[in-house]
């Protein structure tokens, strides 16, 4: 190895590490407030409906506050957004057990969910430039895993302090955690130009000096490509976030699970998300080098034949519906770190344009506000079409992500041969 290479190498898994670790924490703050819905049913008497505002209070804000306030990571350096905005969730959050007002509750879970709005965007944008272009996929597909595995260990957590100390202390541990995290980020995770390293292997026709003028929402949203990912990621978690909410109910009255047996299943799906989202990185490096969007394209699409297969082969069993819902979560849940961190972050970094966490920001608030749309709308569907209806609803929306990604990757490829878009020469002519 070249001894030059040593301090970027060193810095890279410094990077990677402290920055898995401090999103994955992220949802040591956010997963509680599931866990303790029991107990906030039983001991405050909440209604059914007080408990589904405290979602709408923490999915809200980290939605809309992504695409409004998504330029922040750019404008202020993103190793002091991501880190104090740690700090804010924490000190949020670290309070939270010891009140038992609803409205105390929602204004803490907003601060919170606004908090956390800017963590992703911010963290992207300096993945993005730690590695060689030639692994960027891979390094960003591993990185996603971040997200599954910080809920499957913020739900851990939470359930081992709310049975072992009570409900109340499932906040402070966390919050101690995540704000331990900020402190962190803000010691360890600079971007490259910060510590005076070149990475080599990036295109530097994407690296020039940029004029430091803040794009428009409007800017943002017509960048080519853009909005078509945006839809897409939409789509994908909507899809995702059905199968979290509905799937375990979905076995327990329509396949005949037990309570045991649906909870244990549900699961599933999330395994192949994490595995996923670690594997497709590398096949996209691998197989579809320069062309990640058909590659992530051609994932889309076999998460709605998993789902349709799924639908079809329900009553066959646990063996084929467990195989079946872990190919689902793998194709819906690996394209996520992709679609939703590496593809838009290069797109904001194109040009000169230094918005790299705001398009982030765009494209993950503009998905993750199907995280909050799916609850009603499945409910409905459902309620008047069956359990039917709401996997017609799902391999529809999987479809129309999957066409998403094919129209963006038509018009990079068009873009790439440099023959003027129509719809584009149009609307300049007009």
């Amino acid at each position: 190895m070249n001894i030059c290479s040593s301090p970027l190498l060193g810095r890279q898994i410094l990077i990677f590490a402290v920055g898995w670790l401090a999103y994955a924490s992220a949802y040591f703050l956010r997963k509680p407030i599931g866990v303790v819905k029991t107990d906030l049913e039983s001991e405050l008497s909440f209604t059914k409906s007080q408990l589904g505002l405290l979602d709408t209070a923490l999915l809200l804000p980290y939605a809309v506050m992504q695409i409004l306030l998504g330029p922040v990571g750019d404008k202020f350096g993103p190793r002091k957004t991501f880190g104090i905005c740690l700090l804010f969730a924490a000190v949020s959050m670290a309070s939270f057990g010891h009140w038992s007002n609803l409205y105390v509750f929602l204004f803490l879970l907003f601060f919170n969910g606004t908090a956390q709005a800017l963590c992703w965007p911010s963290c992207m944008k300096i993945i993005g430039e730690w590695y060689p272009d030639k692994i960027r996929n891979t390094i960003f597909g591993t990185f996603g895993t971040c997200a599954f595995a910080g809920g499957v260990l913020g739900t851990g957590i939470a359930v081992y302090l709310q049975t072992t100390h009570g409900w109340r202390s499932a906040f402070l541990t966390p919050s101690i955690f995540v704000g331990g995290m900020g402190f962190l980020i803000l010691m360890f995770f600079h971007q490259p130009s910060e510590v005076g390293i070149e990475v080599p292997g990036k295109d530097q026709s994407n690296s020039r000096k940029s004029s430091g003028q803040q794009l428009s929402l409007l800017q943002l949203w017509k960048i080519p490509m853009l909005p078509e990912i945006a839809i897409a990621v939409f789509c994908l978690k909507a899809v995702r976030y059905c199968m979290y909410m509905w799937l375990p109910m979905y076995l327990l009255n329509q396949l005949k699970y037990s309570k045991v047996q649906a909870g244990m299943f549900s699961t599933t799906f999330e395994i192949g998300g994490v595995i996923g989202s670690a594997a497709i990185g590398i096949v996209l490096d691998k197989l579809y080098a320069g062309r990640p969007l058909v590659g992530t394209c051609f994932s889309c699409f076999l998460s709605s034949v998993a789902l349709i297969l799924f639908l079809i082969t329900g009553s066959w069993g646990m063996t084929f519906n467990s195989v079946l819902l872990f190919l689902a979560g793998g194709f819906n849940c690996g394209p996520d770190s992709i679609l939703g961190g590496s593809v838009p972050a290069e797109l904001g970094e194109m040009e000169g344009r230094n918005a790299a966490a705001a398009t982030v920001g765009l494209v993950n608030g503009f998905g993750s506000v199907g995280t909050f749309l799916e609850g009603p709308i499945v409910g409905i569907i459902s309620t008047v079409f069956g359990w039917t209806g709401m996997f017609y609803f799902m391999i529809g929306l999987s479809l129309l992500g999957t066409f998403s990604v094919f129209r963006a990757s038509i018009i990079k490829a068009r873009r790439e041969r440099q023959i003027p878009d129509p719809v584009a020469l149009n609307e300049e002519l007009l």
